[in-house]
């Protein structure tokens, strides 16, 4: 599934990585525990997190992840975004549940990463 896609079936806000729009997904994880995503990685995976820090950033670099929803109506704050710029992150906000996030997108045939 495209990110456009996923953003739409989440009534999601896409704030960092526009350009890849047109990317394909092709499995999802959702944590809040950041040692879980250490453990984690994949190109085509998406983080569904309720955190919005910094250190989410940090975290998602370290694990190769580029693609983030930050779910429950969690911000973007400047910090965020220019960590997220310089490593071409892709950031969605929406204001679902990280629970409702992953069924909408399991639903809509994303795969769990396990």
């Amino acid at each position: 599934m495209k990110i456009e896609e996923i953003s739409e079936k989440i009534e999601g806000k896409v704030v960092c990585g526009e350009h890849r729009l047109g990317e394909e997904i092709t499995c999802g994880f959702s944590s809040d525990l950041m040692s879980d995503v250490l453990t984690t990685g994949s190109e085509k995976l998406i983080l569904i997190t309720g955190l919005s820090n910094v250190q989410l950033i940090r975290t998602a670099e370290m694990s190769d992840i580029s693609y983030i929803v930050m779910a429950r109506g969690k911000k973007v704050s400047d910090e965020m975004l220019n960590l997220a710029r310089e490593n071409d992150m892709v950031l969605i906000e929406t204001s679902y549940s990280m629970f409702r996030t992953s069924g909408v997108l399991f639903s809509a045939g994303i795969q769990p990463l396990f």
